[in-house]
């Protein structure tokens, strides 16, 4: 690990000041990702500013009729807390499937929206990565992938977004607050907040530099009684999704009145399946109208040399986790 400077400012703008003041720091929350990187020199910041310990921990209902996430909470506080189990389950069971305890009790939530890929191609200094190292190309492309997407990805890069808990606040819809240099706040839309690869793989995300995360507002809860998250891996512990699905139906008098749908481990960023929540939308949870919205959401998928098997996995897994979604307390 390269040598750096460990800053602790006092207050949220102390720390964005201090981002600005250079350009080569780097925000630490929980490290349970930033640490792992510059160990395996793929991060290389020369100042590392304390942000766990800033007044961004609560979790609290808010003004319309959601929940506001501190930003600094960690992953088992904000998974376990009542409130969130109760009126957002989908989203507790999803980050409960994440790593381990251990590290769900470090990760905060700021971090988890902003941990990067987990591609071999990307830790491997090594080997070619235009998300590590621009211009140098992408070693995945034509090599071993098949982890990698199916989803949005681009010649420069075919890495794939690790999150599960994104995966569940896309399906939800969240809204993420952020701290701007100068005191100024905006809103990103989550939908908005990562981004495809394009030609910047380097940019897993939409914040401005210096901006700093300080909250994740959730709506009004409806995802209350049908919901899962699935979960594919290779092992059943230690190992990121194959591919993952949110899934949250919202039934009225038999009819679905709402789906919310994601999918993890197929895109750059956590895949929103629009089409098929629209294709739901006033439907019967039936079998073959499930299956039918797993078609509709795989339509799009572009295979690479060694992840064929996505496509199917991916329309059984959307169709199990709806299934198991509508016959949760049904």
């Amino acid at each position: 690990m390269r040598p750096f400077v460990y800053t602790q400012p006092q207050n949220p703008q102390a720390a964005v000041s201090a981002a600005a003041a250079n350009k080569q720091a780097k925000y630490l929350g929980g490290g349970t990702n930033l640490i792992d990187l510059m160990k395996e020199d793929v991060e290389r910041p020369t100042e590392l500013i304390e942000v766990a310990d800033l007044s961004f921990n609560d979790i609290k209902s808010n003004n319309a009729g959601g929940y506001t996430l501190g930003a600094m909470a960690s992953n088992s506080d904000t998974a376990n807390h009542p409130d969130i189990r109760k009126n957002y389950p989908l989203l507790s069971m999803a980050m409960l499937s994440a790593a381990t305890a251990q590290i769900r009790n470090m990760a905060t939530n700021g971090g988890n929206l902003l941990q990067r890929t987990r591609c071999p191609y990307f830790f491997e200094t090594s080997m070619p990565c235009n998300k590590r190292e621009p211009g140098t190309g992408c070693g995945a492309r034509k090599g071993m992938n098949a982890q990698h997407a199916i989803f949005g990805w681009s010649d420069e890069c075919v890495a794939v977004n690790p999150s599960d808990m994104c995966v569940a606040l896309a399906a939800i819809g969240a809204t993420v607050h952020v701290q701007q240099p100068g005191g100024k706040s905006r809103t990103i839309d989550f939908a908005d907040f990562h981004r495809l690869p394009g030609d910047q793989p380097e940019k897993d995300n939409t914040l401005q530099p210096n901006e700093l995360i300080t909250a994740i507002d959730l709506p009004k809860p409806i995802f209350t009684d049908h919901y899962y998250y699935l979960k594919i891996r290779e092992r059943s512990s230690y190992a990121f999704a194959l591919i993952s699905v949110a899934a949250g139906l919202q039934m009225e008098g038999g009819t679905i009145a709402k789906a919310g749908l994601a999918m993890g481990g197929v895109a750059h960023k956590p895949w929103k399946l629009t089409e098929a929540e629209a294709f739901l939308s006033g439907k019967k949870p039936t079998q073959d109208n499930f299956q039918q919205a797993a078609e509709l959401a795989m339509r799009p998928a572009r295979t690479l040399s060694d992840n064929e098997y996505k496509v199917e996995m991916g329309k059984k897994a959307i169709v199990r986790a709806l299934t198991q979604a509508f016959e949760k307390n049904a």
